[in-house]
């Protein structure tokens, strides 16, 4: 992970954020491209904490996903 601690209302109406089709009521994780990054917030708080990670570190994450890897944390 490159950044914990960027704020949210920092980048409101620059970022394009997107969020799952899925998404019910709003209360999703949304993503955002910045440059050779990808932004991660919390879409009940859009002026809340951004995690910023390398396309590589997200792509791998997503990878992870796919592949099943958290499935089951418990």
């Amino acid at each position: 992970m490159t950044d914990n601690s960027l704020a949210g209302g920092a980048t409101q109406g620059v970022l394009k954020w997107h969020t799952s089709s899925f998404c019910n009521g709003g209360a999703c994780v949304r993503v955002a491209s910045q440059g050779a990054n990808v932004l991660v917030g919390d879409s009940k708080d859009p002026d809340g904490a951004v995690l910023t990670y390398s396309r590589q570190e997200f792509g791998a994450f997503i990878e992870g996903i796919r592949r099943g890897d958290f499935d089951n944390l418990s």
